[in-house]
């Protein structure tokens, strides 16, 4: 049986005296593990990038996290600190790419910078330093401890009662962790808040009225995924909503 194909869009970096176009391994490992999907890596290529070509051999989109953040003259505004690292060649790819996919109904799952991409995409705006809002907690990761440190359990999320997650994963409360420095500000149009956290931070949406399954969330569901129910649960729902495509658009299985 052919597993669906999942477009995982890549990372502008530099490595060394080279640029690349770069995946984390742990995405890799959740599309395949968690979703049972095939992932295809889509190098971050902004307006020469094949769109057209990339969504017909696809199934599915999967939106990873990433140390670089939106660029915020997408939401009309100044960056707030300039040392913070973007990715112009990925906001190029992705906000297309979002855009087109829901239209399509091509089922999308968006996590951490994936999710901000997501609310940007479609019109929404993003607070450039949570930490700094009133009344909001810092839900910043320590880079000096260990990873297994950095993605533990950092706080509770509420869910939406009768919302896509909620009948995805229950309705009780879960722990999620925290690597985040942005966040949501201004929710876009047409999108319906899953999750929140306790300082009513959101955490997670769904694409209200959309044609195809297209959720976002904005921890790391992808660490140590197999380790962890709830994770499995999120990738799960995906995988079945990119094979229900695969079969709808009469691809052979």
């Amino acid at each position: 049986m052919r597993r669906p194909i999942v477009l995982v869009p890549a990372c502008s970096c530099k490595i060394g005296s080279h640029q690349y176009h770069a995946v984390q391994d742990k995405y890799i490992d959740a599309v395949v593990k968690g979703a049972h999907c095939a992932p295809l890596i889509v190098p971050a290529l902004g307006d020469a990038l094949e769109l057209e070509t990339m969504l017909a051999a696809c199934d599915g989109v999967m939106l990873t996290g990433s140390a670089s953040n939106v660029h915020s003259s997408h939401y009309g505004e100044e960056v707030l600190d300039p040392a913070l690292p973007q990715d112009p060649a990925r906001d190029a790819t992705t906000l297309p790419l979002i855009r087109a996919a829901v239209r399509r109904g091509i089922p999308i799952l968006a996590i951490c910078r994936g999710f901000q991409e997501m609310n940007v995409a479609l019109g929404g705006s993003l607070h450039q330093a949570v930490q700094e809002v009133v009344g909001k907690m810092d839900h910043r990761e320590n880079p000096e401890l260990p990873l297994e440190e950095q993605y533990a359990p950092a706080h509770p999320v509420s869910l939406t009662p009768l919302g896509t997650m909620a009948q995805i994963l229950g309705p009780d409360d879960i722990m999620v962790n925290s690597l985040h420095g942005q966040g949501v500000n201004q929710l876009a149009p047409g999108l319906a808040i899953e999750a929140r956290a306790a300082d009513g931070l959101v955490e997670a949406f769904s694409v209200a009225g959309a044609p195809g399954f297209a959720l976002a969330l904005q921890w790391h569901p992808e660490w140590r995924i197999t380790e962890n129910a709830v994770s499995m649960k999120l990738f799960g729902a995906f995988g079945k909503a990119c094979r229900d495509f695969q079969a709808a658009r009469g691809r052979p299985a």
